[in-house]
């Protein structure tokens, strides 16, 4: 499959009426990847469904749930992160996390999910602030979290209100326990992504091809046009950038007449570059 097509099917799966979690995850993987066809993610939806086929059936509440999906990724399949994870790409690709049983909290937690959900279990994205966990139970009800980057580990309600102090620095807010949405889940990973290449100047390709994932999600930030724009000047290809700043520069005028000035005049010296 051509990248062109990759993207399609990820914009139509964004915007289907319950979107794939996993698959998403995965082609976010074939777009880093540049896989040529769906080999990846069929093998990866197959080891899921694997794992899946490894959890006790239906063990019982919420903490047997989560006891039981820890005991058999945490402790059985060794799936967990450590800090070297978070300067690794990899570690926010799903089919990279399958293979090498390492990542980031958000991944390790879309893992958890989905081998749970198939196996039958009420599971749930837990997006507190600076670290992910999964929820077990029925949204609405007393959350029982557990963590995946810690193998597993159950969390009392002192563990989470720690976990959220030592991101923020802020007291936990009963609003943070929502279930997350798998499309502000996918927004989530690409936004790590993006953040590790910004880190790199040297990666700006990755920057801009998960910039332009983001966009095809029905919600994004209207402010990825201007970081694509200036992703492009960055990357040389100064004619598509210059375009990019005007046409937003014509979005930001009716709110921000300064700003949208400021991104015309950024196009004007990307045109001139080209001299």
């Amino acid at each position: 499959m051509t990248e062109s097509q990759w993207r399609d099917q990820f914009a139509e799966e964004a915007r289907a009426e319950r979107p794939d979690l996993a698959l998403l995850c995965l082609l976010i993987g074939a777009e880093a990847q540049g896989a040529r066809d769906g080999t990846g993610i069929d093998t990866a939806q197959i080891e899921l469904d694997r794992l899946a086929g490894l959890v006790p059936y239906r063990p019982g509440g919420p903490l047997a749930w989560a006891r039981a999906v820890g005991e058999l990724l945490g402790e059985r399949c060794g799936f967990r992160g450590a800090p070297a994870d978070y300067q690794r790409l990899e570690s926010s690709l799903l089919h990279e996390v399958l293979r090498r049983r390492r990542g980031l909290p958000i991944l390790l937690s879309v893992l958890w999910m989905e081998v749970a959900r198939r196996a039958g279990a009420p599971v749930y994205g837990v997006a507190l602030p600076g670290h992910f966990v999964v929820g077990f139970g029925e949204p609405g009800a007393e959350p029982l979290l557990a963590d995946p980057f810690d193998g597993g580990r159950v969390l009392t309600g002192t563990d989470a209100a720690l976990l959220v102090a030592g991101a923020t620095g802020a007291p936990l807010d009963p609003s943070m326990l929502h279930p997350a949405s798998p499309l502000d889940i996918v927004l989530r990973i690409l936004n790590n992504i993006r953040a590790w290449a910004a880190a790199r100047p040297e990666q700006s390709g990755v920057a801009l091809w998960a910039v332009e994932l983001s966009l095809l999600l029905p919600s994004h930030p209207a402010r990825l046009r201007y970081e694509r724009a200036q992703l492009l000047v960055q990357r040389g290809e100064f004619v598509q950038g210059a375009a990019e700043l005007d046409a937003y520069a014509e979005v930001v005028d009716a709110v921000d007449r300064g700003a949208a000035e400021q991104m015309r005049r950024e196009a004007q010296r990307a045109r001139a570059r080209l001299n």
